[in-house]
This record gives structure tokens, sequence and C-alpha cells, in this order.
């Protein structure tokens, strides 16, 4: 019998089975002194108390403590929550990447966009923007204007004295520069009262322009303005305008108007220079002006070169 064996022998199933045998004793122990004391009251339509106990719960039946026994019931092997709570945060990881990937490709669309804005609003601005004009130097020109010979009682525009061979090719390809516009500063009337001249100035000096008047060599000076003005005309063809400048001499006065203002220049030199002395052509530092024509008259191998300055009094 279990009495009978020593306390260490026994295994905790049989511990467990002697604690419970004597729980039933002691308590039917008690009972059987409450009764034989009177205190036990027994009631009409209710059972004695039952003197065994109820048995041990299963899970301590099997040696474990009831907070390690799990309901069967509760027991999951998907464990259904853990993957819903998973999943949802996959989701929301997932649209946190999503929002990162749609700001970063939003970015680079508008930076993109921004770049061929910015290269078609330069393209737009060039084709608006006017070509920045690049002087062509007066001394470029091989020959001062107004040359011709007459062939057969007819002009041409010839050079008739002996030009030296190198500067042919210059003659032959130099193209007139294109007329300014018209402005309100431009000169366009020429006044020597000495030689009883009232002539229009047209822009231009080239054989068209000088058909039409007294002509303002391209790049020139505007009337009354720092710079060279140069006046060019013919002296024995399209109304031999500038025929008698050998008449002039130093201190003699000429008028150049605008639409604005009339300037008077006074005459500081009178040359004759041979057809390839250009360097008359070459701006001033202060305002002058420079009238040129063939010469001698019907000959025309040289020119007269008529240099004033503007008078500021």
């Amino acid at each position: 019998m279990l009495n009978r064996r020593r306390l260490d022998d026994l295994s905790v199933e049989e511990l467990e089975q002697e604690l419970l045998r004597k729980k039933r004793a002691h308590r039917r122990q008690r009972l059987a002194r409450l009764q034989s004391e009177g205190r036990l009251v027994e009631v009409a339509g209710l059972s004695a108390p039952d003197p065994e106990p109820l048995p041990p719960r299963l899970a301590y039946q099997n040696g474990q403590l009831l907070a390690e026994a799990e309901p069967a019931a509760s027991r999951s092997p998907l464990r259904l929550g853990w993957v819903a709570n998973k999943f949802l945060l996959f989701v929301e990881v997932g649209a946190v990447v999503g929002l990162v990937l749609v700001a970063l490709l939003m970015w680079s669309t508008r930076s993109e966009l921004n770049r061929e804005i910015a290269a078609v609003q330069d393209e737009e601005a060039a084709g608006f923007a006017l070509p920045t004009p690049e002087p062509t130097p007066i001394i470029s020109v091989a020959v001062l204007p107004t040359g011709h010979r007459i062939v057969n009682g007819a002009a041409i525009p010839e050079e008739a004295g002996d030009i030296p061979s190198h500067l042919l090719p210059i003659i032959n390809s130099y193209v007139p520069p294109p007329l300014p516009t018209p402005g309100p500063e431009q000169a366009r009337r020429i006044q020597i009262a000495k030689i009883g001249i009232d002539k229009p100035i047209v822009q231009g000096d080239d054989w068209e322009q000088l058909k039409k008047g007294v002509g303002q060599h391209p790049g020139t000076a505007i009337p009354g303005q720092l710079g060279n003005l140069v006046l060019s005309a013919h002296n024995d063809i399209f109304g031999e305008i500038f025929r008698h400048l050998d008449r002039l001499v130093a201190g003699d006065e000429f008028i150049v108007s605008t639409e604005r203002a009339a300037y008077t220049y006074v005459i500081r030199e009178i040359r004759i220079v041979e057809p390839t002395a250009v360097e008359v052509l070459e701006a001033t530092e202060h305002a002058s002006a420079t009238l040129i024509s063939c010469y001698p008259y019907q000959v025309n191998t040289q020119r007269i070169v008529v240099l004033a300055d503007l008078v500021t009094d």
C-alpha cells in the first residue's frame, strides 16, 4: 500500500492521487462531525452535500498547471489573427512604397517636361531674336564710291583708272551692304550755296542709289553726331551733282538736314586722291563730314575729297 512506501518513491501522479484521497477522507469526516453536532441543515427539496469532491480538471489530472493548458478550440495552427496583422502590415508598407514611387515618377516627369519647355522656349527666343550686327570695317572696300567710265558715250560702273591687280578680285566680289531702315535722324538733304547744290540724300552709294541723288555710305555717322558722315555723288552723270566740288575752298560751309534738324559743316581741307585711298572713309572721334566724287571731270581716274567739321557754336 501507499502508506508503506516511502514518499520519495512516489511519482507525481501517485502523490496527486494520495492527496485527493486524503481530501475526500477529510471531507467525509467534517460532514460527519457537522451532522453529529446538528450543524448540518437539511432543506426540503435539496440533496445533501456530496461527500465526494468533484474530480480534478483534465489539465490537472495530466500533471499540468491550468495556465499551461489551452482550450482545444482556441488553438489554431494558422493563427488567423497574426496572419491578418501581417497582411495588413504588408499592405501598408506596399502603399507607402507605391506613393514614394509615384512621387519620384512625378518629379522625374516634371523635370523632363521643364527641360523640354526650356528647350522650346530657347528655340523660339532664338527665332525671334534679331541677329547681332557685325560692323564691317569701312576700309574693307577696295576703292572709293562713284567710280565709273564712259564707253561710247554711255556710263558703266567700272573704274576708269588703273587699279592694282591684287584689288580687282575684291572690287569684282564686292556686294553693297543692306540699306538701313529709314528714320527721322538720317540725312535727307544737302545744300551747298556756293556751287548751287540743293539735293536729296539717299541711303547707300552703289550704282543704283547714286542715280537718285547724293548717297550716304552705309555705316557712317548720322548728321550732327560723332563720327564721319560720308556723302558721294557723280560729277558727270546722273545730274552732275558734285561737278564743281573743286570750286570749294577751306572755310566754305554746307548744310545737311534731317527730318528734325539742320547741321552746318565748315570745310577744313580738300584733297585729290587715288580711288584706293579708302582711309578717308574711316570714322573720326569728332563730328565730321566727307564729300566724295570722281575727278577730273569726264576722266574719273581719281577722286576729289572734301573734309569738313561740324559747326558747334
